[in-house]
């Protein structure tokens, strides 16, 4: 078994010894996204698995160890480790957790120690945590981040949006002879890109033109039923808005009903959160380099975005997005640009996006008592609606305590209104 070696504060370390022995347990949020990341941490040397583990006992086992006042995806994140933990499926003795870790005032940048607390608790201490986290706020020697890591992670984020974006949209209008062809096409790309990464290819600007134009072409080429159906655009906190564990299976449930589903994607949260941190430079001031640095990958992003939206406009088929700046544009004069914590002004922006681009059903998924969302997401559906009439939004929380068939019964009263309004949009 691998030495144990602690910091200056106690803290359990992450060694190389153990990078070559130790199983790295991620959690789950976004199963295409993080499948591509997962291959690329497995590229670098270590030895990962992506837990699939969703039952009811992932609540309770959260609940033991975690206050039920904290916010539910950390409740969830702690569950679901603890009770992989628990399963008898891992040698607890030679497996590290990795969790994700803002630095910004969200309550997410405190999950790490409330999972350390609940670990000792469950008597795991000598498991090591991980912090994945571009703040430097904690090291590993085991666990580094270099530049083309970050960059094959970046750009893997990019592929993951248009994957989930092009299936939500062909999914529900697949013909008899095509069902299931939107999640093989996932499946083959998923595994083409994992290939292509392993191989040192898929990062550079080119490769990436030519893999967003094949994947689009493959997806055009399914056969769908020409049929009007609900539109229905899923925002809120990150995790409850994108895990299936933490919004009891959202997606599912509104393709059951007859809907197609738009899930804003993951690189406008990523842009934003660069954006932030030039933005709190030039306000308060700060090192010139790390301003510097955080504009060159402001830059950068914004370069796969372009490249991302010129391929999609040749689409016409497929549903068309504004760039981060235009969307930005949107909540000028409408909700403040300080206004920045968790999702922040961004969730506002994207429920005016979705509801200029023909997805005026929106769910706004939130942790009760997550007060970013309450005041970017609730807080903001009166100015949305006296903006934009057609708005027809729900704001749904989600939390231990949360009956899932009252959740779906609120949504079904938004579908019924917006069955209401589709019908009237056909009679015109």
């Amino acid at each position: 078994m691998a030495k144990m070696i602690y910091d200056k504060n106690g803290r359990l370390l992450f060694t190389r010894e153990m990078k070559k022995e130790y199983t790295i347990l991620l959690p789950t949020m976004l199963p295409i996204h993080f499948k591509l990341v997962q291959n690329i941490l497995d590229n670098y040397g270590y030895k990962t698995e992506l837990l699939k583990n969703n039952s009811d006992q992932i609540i309770n086992e959260g609940l033991k160890y975690v206050h039920n006042d904290i916010c539910y995806p950390a409740l969830l994140v702690i569950g679901q480790f603890v009770d992989a933990l628990k399963s008898g499926k891992y040698d607890t003795q030679k497996v590290a957790l990795m969790i994700t870790q803002t630095g910004g005032g969200c309550r997410a940048s405190n999950y790490i120690y409330l999972l350390r607390k609940a670990l000792k608790k469950a008597g795991f201490a000598y498991i090591p945590v991980i912090s994945l986290n571009l703040s430097r706020l904690e090291g590993n020697p085991g666990f580094t981040l270099n530049l083309p890591m970050l960059k094959k992670m970046a750009v893997s984020l990019v592929y993951g949006d248009i994957l989930m974006s092009l299936e939500n949209q062909m999914k529900p209008y697949e013909c008899k002879d095509s069902i299931g062809m939107s999640e093989k096409i996932v499946n083959k790309w998923l595994n083409f890109l994992k290939y292509q990464f392993k191989n040192g290819r898929g990062t550079k600007l080119k490769d990436i033109e030519n893999n967003i134009t094949l994947i689009l072409s493959d997806f055009s080429k399914i056969t769908v039923k020409k049929e009007k159906k609900i539109k229905v655009g899923v925002v809120g906190e990150i995790y409850v808005k994108y895990s299936s564990l933490g919004n009891n299976d959202l997606e599912k449930f509104l393709f059951s009903q007859d809907c197609e589903v738009c899930v804003p994607g993951i690189l406008n949260f990523m842009l934003f959160k660069v954006d932030n941190r030039i933005e709190d430079i030039k306000l308060y001031g700060g090192s010139k380099v790390k301003k510097f640095f955080l504009q060159k990958v402001f830059a950068y992003f914004e370069k796969i975005e372009k490249i991302m939206l010129d391929v999609l406009s040749k689409y016409t088929m497929f549903n068309q997005t504004k760039s981060y700046r235009e969307i930005k544009a949107l909540v000028n004069g409408v909700i403040g640009y300080g206004n920045k914590m968790g999702e922040g002004w961004l969730l506002t922006a994207e429920m005016l996006e979705l509801v200029e681009s023909g997805f005026e059903n929106i769910i706004c998924a939130q942790p009760f008592g997550c007060l970013p969302n309450h005041i970017c997401g609730k807080g903001m559906i009166r100015k949305i609606q006296q903006i934009n009439p057609k708005a027809n939004i729900v704001a749904i929380d989600y939390d231990p305590g949360a009956s899932k068939v009252n959740q779906e019964n609120r949504i079904k009263l938004m579908l019924a209104l917006a069955k209401e309004n589709l019908g009237d949009d056909a009679a015109d």
